[in-house]
Formats: C-alpha cells, structure tokens, sequence
C-alpha cells in the first residue's frame, strides 16, 4: 500500500466530507513534483554529497545509527501532525514524553509491574492531551498560548510530585522486559521499526477512516466543516489526545534506549526539531495539508543533515543555527505555497 501525497490525502478528505465522487487523474498531474518528493530528492542529493565529503557516512553501521537517531523525532512528528493537518499547534508534546516516561520509570522504582506502570504513564499524558484539547476547544484559548502553558504547569507539577528535584530518572535494572525496547532485532534498531509500525498505522488512520477525513476537513476550513456536521469540538480534543498518547510512545522509546528519562528536555528545543521535521515534509501550518509521507520525508532530510554535520565535528551551536534557517526558510515556504485567505484565516488567529 502506497503512502498517499498531502495533495492527495487533502482532496480525498474534502471529497469524502462532501460526498463527492472524484474524478480521474490526468497524466498532466503526475508530471507535477510535491512538497514531499521534493524533499526527498534534495535528502538524497545531500546525502550523495555527505558519503563523497565524509569519511564513514555511507557505512551501514552508521545508516541505522542514523535511522536510530531520528526514530523518536519521528514518532513526535506523527502526533505532531495529526494536531498542524487539524490547524492546532502542540507545544506541550515534549512534556507528555517526558513526563508520562518519567511516572512509569517511579512506578517501576517501587516495584510496579511493568504493565501498571506504562498505564499510570499513559495516564499521565493522556490527561495533559485532554487539558489541551478541552481549553482549545471549549474555552477557545488560541493553542500557541494554552499549550505553552499546560507544558510549564505540568513541568512543575512534575518536579513536586513526580520527579522531586532529581529531574533524571532511571529505569531499575529489573525491568529487562521493558529495556529490550531499545535493543537491536537482526541489526535493526526496534524504535526504527516502533517508528515504521506507527507511521502505517498513522497513514491508514488519516487516509482510510471517516475520523481522518474530519480531521483534513476541520484543518482545511473549521467553520464549512462544523457546517456540515462535524462535531469540532470533540474532534479538536481528540486531535490533542493522540498528539499526547504517541508523544508518551516516544518517551518510552527514548527511556528504554537510555535506560532513564530526563524531565529537563521539556524546557529545551525538541519541540522546534519536531515543528521542523512536519514543516519541512510538506504538513502546512495553515492546516488540511500534509501526510505521513510527509514526516517521512522531513525526517530523513533533518537526519541526514544533522548526521552529516556532526561527523563533520560541527558544534551544536553552529548545528543550531543551520537548523533554524532550516525551520524559517520551511515556514516561510509554507506562507509562500499556502497563503491564507480571509476566510480561512478567521478560525485560530
């Protein structure tokens, strides 16, 4: 099964919602690049250069430390885009990661199962899903602000009830079970494959169910959507919800890799790597638009680049920089090929 372009997964929606038999494509519209083989070509010309100019990139030990590296930027990227293709924006994903991980790792200290203790971390981060979700949409907080605020709230929160001042914390050694998450299956990192499982399932999610094609009708115009019979409001917490719960699949991932989680990634520039990667792939922050393709191929591309420059000794700083010119050449691209009008523009500014 194929992963559908933006362009495709968008039409699709409004079509389905509409009741809109679609029609044939031409051979005119294969002729026309998106935003997603765009990227993708540029990640390959880039990474033709990186094994020319760099000793050790184009090993295969060093391809799936690459693929390793961006599994749980990818994950994040997955819930990320649920909530942009919806025209939201999620700041407090980062502290569901951390913060669910970090209460299964405390309840796994006290001798919890492992079991019981994913569930008091699912909890955890679901509940800051549905904060999220609840404020956005009933109270009608613009979501830049109340997920801003629900990511400090729950951060400190933490630190009283969860973490105390320790900020770091360590999964005990008996949880083997759980550690084995990190681990390689016939050389293949399993958050690779934790990643690729959930993308397929995220894909089918957005493309193949009726929740789904609300989900690219609310992103593409919320009032014609709530028009025809949307219910918007359940929708955007719901939205929020999945944001949260597979941000919490990437903290226990990264725990298990680590063996430990540290809260203080809350406060840092994850999110922003996140933004980036769905930005970049082609999920426009206008809303409606972007696929699982999309992160793909935005990840890859951050991977690639990132990679490349660390075994080009570049520092973090200078990584930095590279990566917000990354991040604002793609918002600006965004604005550039999906410009808002007045009409779509009144729902969230």
């Amino acid at each position: 099964m194929r992963l559908e372009s933006s362009e495709d997964v968008r039409i699709n929606a409004a079509a389905g919602v509409a009741g809109v038999a679609l029609p044939a494509r031409t051979p005119s519209g294969l002729k026309r690049l998106t935003q997603e083989q765009i990227v993708l070509i540029t990640t390959l010309v880039l990474a033709g250069i990186f094994a020319v100019l760099v000793p050790g990139f184009a090993t295969v030990q060093n391809i799936l430390t690459l693929l390793n590296s961006i599994a749980v930027l990818g994950i994040l990227s997955l819930g990320a885009a649920i909530v942009i293709i919806g025209r939201g924006l999620d700041i407090s994903q980062v502290a569901s990661l951390a913060i669910g991980a970090a209460m299964a790792a405390v309840v796994m200290q006290a001798g919890g199962s492992i079991p019981w203790a994913i569930c008091c971390g699912f909890a955890v981060s679901l509940a800051i899903g549905l904060v999220n979700g609840l404020v956005i949409a009933f109270i009608e907080v613009p979501p830049l602000f109340a997920t801003l605020a629900t990511n400090l709230l729950m951060f400190g929160l933490a630190q009283i009830f969860i973490v105390g001042s320790t900020l770091l914390v360590y999964v005990p050694k008996s949880a083997a079970s759980f550690l084995a998450l990190g681990r390689n299956v016939a050389g293949v990192p399993i958050p690779v494959l934790i990643f690729l499982g959930l993308a397929l399932i995220v894909h089918l999610f957005l493309s193949r169910t009726r929740i789904g094609r609300f989900i690219y009708a609310h992103g593409d115009n919320p009032e014609a959507a709530r028009l025809s019979g949307i219910p918007t409001r359940p929708l955007t917490v719901l939205e929020y919800s999945l944001c949260a719960v597979i941000g919490y699949l990437a903290g226990l991932v990264l725990m298990a890799t680590l063996s430990s989680i540290d809260t203080q990634i809350v406060m840092g520039t994850e999110i922003f790597n996140v933004i980036l990667v769905a930005v970049l792939g082609g999920v426009s922050l206008v809303g409606g638009r972007g696929s699982v393709l999309s992160v793909i191929a935005g990840g890859l591309l951050i991977g690639v680049m990132l990679n490349g420059m660390t075994l080009l000794n570049l520092g973090n700083d200078t990584q930095n920089i590279f990566r917000g010119l990354v991040l604002l050449a793609a918002i600006v691209g965004d604005n550039l090929l999906h410009p808002r009008d007045e009409e779509t523009a009144r729902h969230g500014d």
